[in-house]
């Protein structure tokens, strides 16, 4: 979620073709099986770069390669090509592939949002914009990272939830490190933004009005793990060693002893500043999908006609 925390120019996975290399699930290096996995490069990602250092991967014969993409999304036609063998990304990619029969299932869950306390996420609102709640969004620009996702769905929920209109919310697309600027020369009237920005903002006089996450789907699940259905029947035992490898991958960042090791990972791969990679806020790691909030996700995204319809969650989801 914290996609604005770096400026990185992404691999264009889209442009693979079948004439690239061979598919990377048959090439080898020694007793190790290579794989490819496209990941978002943000903070979040710090989980599967200390995975695969603490050698995770390679207790189930895997060598994994991490390749940048914009979202699982962008990552899905490099799946269907055999490009690439896995991706990480928000529920909103394999949605959208479900619904156009696309062949992309979801393994496993990856990373969430809390149910309770500081939450990953925030909407912040200018001081001088006068909003102070919720439904005080209403009729006013607010920006969020990428149109059409988990962002701008639970926002109007969150707004409808405290008796606001959410259609006339005017949603802008802003880059999460633009966002303060933008908010400070007023050309949006609230943000949504990940950790270092929401403290950021708060710190300078902005106003925090929203988790929104929170305030309707607490513990939304915001990544996950998806490959193609093509793959879990035809190469079911990548699919399980790799399952396998994830899960075991999450639980250990999880674990607060491991935080360190983790937050190493965030400095190892991405051009922060130490202060910022030190004290980001992180998701809950875990590799169980919670199949209620991707259909309340799914559901509202309906409502508010972010989707015309519902995915097929029982071909969807395929959970090892």
């Amino acid at each position: 979620m914290a996609l604005g925390l770096i400026a990185v120019t992404a691999i264009a996975l889209t442009g693979c073709t079948d004439s690239d290399a061979s598919t990377p699930s048959e090439q080898t290096s020694g007793d190790l099986r290579k794989v490819r996995v496209a990941a978002l490069p943000i903070t979040e990602t710090a989980a599967l770069w200390g995975g695969i250092k603490a050698g995770l991967f390679a207790e189930r014969g895997l060598q994994v390669e991490v390749l940048p993409a914009q979202g699982g999304a962008q990552a899905i036609p490099a799946l269907r090509n055999g490009d690439i063998d896995f991706a990480i990304g928000q529920p909103f990619g394999p949605f959208r592939a479900d619904l156009s029969n696309l062949g992309v299932v979801i393994i496993g869950n990856y990373a969430s949002s809390y149910a309770e306390g500081d939450d990953i996420n925030a909407v912040v609102a200018s001081a001088r914009s006068g909003i102070r709640r919720p439904a005080d969004l209403s009729g006013r620009r607010v920006s969020v990272n990428s149109l059409g996702a988990a962002g701008d769905v639970t926002i109007m929920a969150a707004v409808e939830k405290d008796g606001g209109d959410p259609s006339k919310i005017k949603f802008v697309e802003v880059a999460f490190p633009d966002a303060p600027a933008q908010l400070a020369a007023g050309n949006i009237d609230a943000a949504w933004v990940p950790e270092p920005f929401v403290t950021q903002l708060k710190s300078r006089g902005d106003t925090f009005v929203v988790a929104p996450y929170q305030a309707v789907v607490p513990g939304l699940t915001t990544l996950t793990t998806i490959t193609t259905a093509d793959r879990t029947e035809k190469d079911a035992r990548l699919v399980e060693d790799f399952s396998a490898a994830m899960k075991k991958t999450l639980e250990w960042a999880e674990d607060p002893a491991n935080e360190a090791a983790v937050r190493q990972a965030i400095k190892d791969n991405l051009q922060l500043p130490p202060q910022v990679a030190e004290s980001v806020r992180l998701p809950a790691f875990g590799w169980q999908l919670d199949r209620s909030s991707l259909q309340t996700l799914a559901e509202l995204a309906q409502k508010y006609q972010v989707l015309d319809r519902q995915p097929n969650l029982d071909r969807l989801i395929r959970q090892r």
